[in-house]
C-alpha cells in the first residue's frame, strides 16, 4: 500500500489492474551472464555484484526485502545533453525519449524504479534519492506516495559549489538528497559532522598558550531534590554552586582536571571546563551539508565522470544508515563512488548501470581501491561483472553444453526439460511446444540428422500418440545448414500422408525471431527492441613506440569493431599486466578529446619505472557493449 498525501492517492503512472507499473514497463525475464569474477583477495566470501543492464529489469529479478540501504543519483530532469555521459547506445536510447512527455513522463519513469526499490528494502532499510531543483519538489510528492509521508526523514541540502552565476536569478549552488525510511524502525547511527567556520568562531573563541582552541564548558549540573548528588555542593576555587545545582565531578576529579590544565577561571571568578576543538567529534548530523566538497579536477578520486559525487558524501550516508556487513544498492552507479565507499567501510554492495563503460570504469576503480587498502586490513570480497539483456557471444561459446542450453532456454522464455530424451525444453504457458538447443560454438551448424532426431523425440511424446494433428517444435541454434532446412521442409510436407510430420521453427539465436517475444512487449515508454542481443568483441590492435629512455607511446587507433554500426567509446590501459587481472592505470579509465562531441582518446604514454620486460594490455569498448583486449610485450630501455 502507499502512504497518504493530500494531493493524490497513488503515484503518477500507477495502474492497480497491472501493478508495478507493468502497463508502462512490462516484465521481462532474462538471465544475467557473469562475464568476469574479479579476485580481490577473499574468494571464500560471497562476491559483490556489478551489473550492466536496465536497472528496472535487473531489480525485478532481485529478492524482496534484501537490501539495507539504497542510494541513487538518477539523471536530473534538466533537459541537458550531459545526461548522456558515456556515449553507449544503451545510454542514449534510454534518454532519447525520457523527457519527450515532459515532467510527467520523467516522473513515471522514476516512479517505476522507486517502486522496485521499496520492494527490495528490508523493513529497517532506508533510501536516499539525489536530485536538484529541476524536479525535486515533484519527486518529493511522488516519494511521499510510494514510501509514505510519515516515513520522510530529511531533505538534505548539499552545498556543492561556493558560487554560481545565473542570469536574472540567484545562483544555484546546492543539490537535494531526500531521505526516507521504509518504516518506523530503521538503522540510524550517530554520525557527526565538522563545525563550520562561523560556529567555531562564535563558540571556540578561547586559546591556550600553545594555540589550541577551546570553548567554555559548564562544570555544574542540576541537583534534583533528594538526590545523592547534593553531596557535590561544596566550595571549589572559592565558588559554591547555587542551591539548584552541584558540581559535575567529585573534588578529586576536579583537582585532576585542574592539574591537566583543563580548568580555567573566568573574569568573574567562576571555574569552567576547557572543551578542546581538536578533541571534538563535531556536531550531530544536520540537514545542511556545507562541509563536503564536490569533486574537483585536482582530486585523486576523480575518474572523468562529469556528475561524479565525492566519496565523503557517500561515506556519511552509508555510515549513518548501515552497519558493517549490511547490503547497499546503487541502481545508477555512474562513476562508482557508492560501491567503492561501501567496500572500504565493510559493507556488501550491488551496483547497476545501463552504460557498459560506466561498469568498466567502476570495476577499475574498485580494483585500485582494494589494492590501496592493503592486505593488513579486513579481507575484501571478490565482485562479479554481470550482463543483463546484452550478452557476450564469445563467452557464451565457452560454456559447457548443458549450461549453454539452460541459458538459451531462459532467454527464449522456455523451461528446461528434465526427462524427455532428445528434447531440451518446453515453451508456452502450458509447456506445449518442445524446444531443442544446438551447440555453444557459433561454428556448430545444425544438420538434417539433428532435425530428424528432434522430430523422432517429439513423436515419442505420450500426448502425441494417436494424434494426427500437426506437431509444433522449435530448434534454437547459431546457424542451420541447407540440409537442415530441407529436412524441416520435408517433415512438414508429410502432413496428410502420415502421422510422423512436424512443423519445426528454426530460429537463429542472434535473430529478430529469437527476441520477438521480448520486443513485442515494447510500449510507448519502454522500448525493448534492444534487449536480448549478442555482441562481439572489437579486434584490438596495439602499437608501441619508444620516445626516450623508459618512455613509450602506445596507440590503439587501429582497432576494428565487429558489431554492426558500432563505434569505439572508450579505451584504457594496463602498463604492467599480470596476465590474470586487468588493472587500468589511474588516469586511464575514461578519457575524451576536446570539443562539443569529443572522441575517445585511443593513445597513451607511459614511463616505466625501470628497464625490463613488461606486458602492456589495452581494453576497448564499443557503443554496442562489445569489449575486447590485446596485449603486447615491451622491452623497456
Amino acid at each position: 500500500r502507499f502512504g497518504h498525501v493530500p494531493v493524490a492517492a497513488t503515484p503518477l503512472g500507477w495502474d492497480p489492474r497491472n501493478p508495478g507499473f507493468r502497463n508502462h514497463y512490462p516484465i521481462v525475464n532474462l538471465p544475467t551472464q557473469i562475464v568476469e569474477r574479479v579476485p580481490l583477495g577473499a574468494p571464500d566470501l560471497e562476491p559483490n555484484r556489478l551489473l550492466w543492464g536496465d536497472n528496472l529489469h535487473v531489480m525485478r529479478q532481485l529478492p524482496s526485502e534484501s537490501v539495507d540501504l539504497v542510494y541513487i543519483d538518477p539523471p536530473f530532469f534538466s533537459n541537458r545533453v550531459y545526461n548522456v555521459i558515456w556515449g553507449d547506445e544503451q545510454e542514449r536510447r534510454s534518454f532519447d525519449d525520457l523527457w519527450e512527455e515532459g515532467l510527467g513522463g520523467y516522473l513515471i519513469w522514476l516512479n517505476a524504479r522507486l517502486y522496485e526499490l521499496k520492494r527490495l528494502l528490508k523493513p529497517t532499510g532506508s533510501i536516499y534519492v539525489h536530485c536538484d531543483w529541476h524536479a525535486s519538489h515533484y519527486i518529493k510528492v511522488e516519494m511521499d506516495k510510494i514510501f509514505g509521508y510519515e516515513n520522510f526523514r530529511n531533505e538534505i541540502i548539499w552545498k556543492r559549489t561556493s558560487a554560481h552565476a545565473n542570469a536574472r536569478r540567484s545562483g544555484s549552488v546546492h543539490d537535494i538528497v531526500f531521505f526516507y525510511s521504509k518504516g518506523d524502525i530503521y538503522t540510524w547511527n550517530n554520525v557527526r559532522q565538522a563545525y563550520d567556520d562561523q560556529y567555531i568562531e562564535q563558540y571556540y573563541r578561547y586559546k591556550d598558550e600553545d594555540g589550541r582552541k577551546f570553548m567554555s564548558g559548564d562544570l555544574t549540573a542540576p541537583s534534583p531534590a533528594g538526590s545523592s548528588r547534593d553531596s557535590r555542593r561544596f566550595e571549589y576555587k572559592g565558588v559554591t554552586p547555587s542551591a539548584a545545582r552541584v558540581w559535575m565531578y567529585s573534588e578529586e576529579k576536579l583537582d585532576e582536571l585542574d592539574q591537566q590544565g583543563r580548568i580555567f577561571v573566568t573574569r568573574n571568578g567562576f571555574p569552567r571546563l576547557k572543551r578542546y576543538l581538536d578533541e571534538s567529534d563535531g556536531m550531530p548530523l544536520q540537514d545542511m551539508w556545507t562541509d563536503v566538497e564536490a569533486v574537483r579536477s585536482w582530486h585523486r578520486e576523480l575518474v572523468g565522470y562529469p556528475t561524479q559525487k565525492p566519496e565523503a558524501l557517500l561515506e556519511r550516508i552509508i555510515q549513518a544508515s548501515t552497519n558493517e556487513g549490511d547490503l547497499v544498492l546503487d541502481a545508477f552507479v555512474g562513476g562508482g563512488t557508492t560501491p567503492v565507499v561501501a567496500q572500504r567501510l565493510g559493507r556488501r554492495w550491488i551496483a547497476i548501470d545501463q552504460s557498459r563503460v560506466a561498469v568498466s570504469v567502476t570495476a577499475e576503480r574498485l580494483k585500485h581501491a582494494a589494492a590501496e587498502r592493503g592486505l593488513e586490513d579486513a579481507p575484501v570480497p571478490d565482485f562479479t561483472v554481470e550482463h543483463w539483456g546484452v550478452y557476450e557471444a564469445e563467452q557464451l561459446s565457452e560454456m559447457e553444453v548443458d549450461e549453454f542450453r539452460e541459458f538459451v532456454l531462459a532467454c527464449y522464455d522456455a523451461r528446461v526439460a528434465s526427462a524427455d530424451a532428445g528434447i531440451h525444453g518446453y515453451k508456452g504457458s502450458r509447456a506445449r511446444i518442445p524446444v531443442w538447443v544446438g551447440e555453444p560454438s557459433p561454428r556448430a551448424i545444425v544438420t538434417a540428422e539433428d532435425v530428424n532426431g528432434f522430430a523422432r523425440a517429439i513423436a515419442r511424446l505420450e500426448r502425441y500418440r494417436g494424434d494426427e494433428g500437426l506437431r509444433d517444435g522449435a530448434m534454437l541454434a547459431w546457424g542451420f545448414g541447407p540440409d537442415a532446412r530441407a529436412a524441416a521442409g520435408e517433415l512438414r510436407g508429410r502432413e496428410g500422408l502420415e502421422i510422423a510430420f512436424v512443423r519445426l521453427e528454426q530460429v537463429a539465436i542472434d535473430s529478430e525471431a529469437f527476441r520477438s517475444h521480448v520486443a513485442s512487449k515494447s510500449t510507448e515508454r519502454g522500448d525493448y527492441r534492444g534487449f536480448l542481443t549478442f555482441v562481439h568483441p572489437p579486434l584490438v590492435e596495439v602499437e608501441a613506440q619508444r620516445r626516450r629512455a623508459l618512455h613509450y607511446a602506445f596507440d590503439a587507433s587501429g582497432t576494428v569493431v565487429l558489431n554492426a554500426g558500432a563505434k569505439v567509446v572508450n579505451a584504457h590501459w594496463d602498463f604492467d599486466y599480470d596476465g590474470r587481472v586487468f588493472r587500468a592505470a589511474r588516469g586511464e579509465w575514461f578519457r575524451r578529446g576536446k570539443g562539443r562531441d569529443p572522441a575517445p582518446v585511443m593513445d597513451a604514454q607511459h614511463t616505466f619505472p625501470r628497464a625490463g620486460r613488461y606486458r602492456v594490455a589495452c581494453r576497448v569498448q564499443d557503443d554496442k557493449g562489445g569489449e575486447g583486449m590485446a596485449e603486447i610485450e615491451v622491452e623497456a630501455e
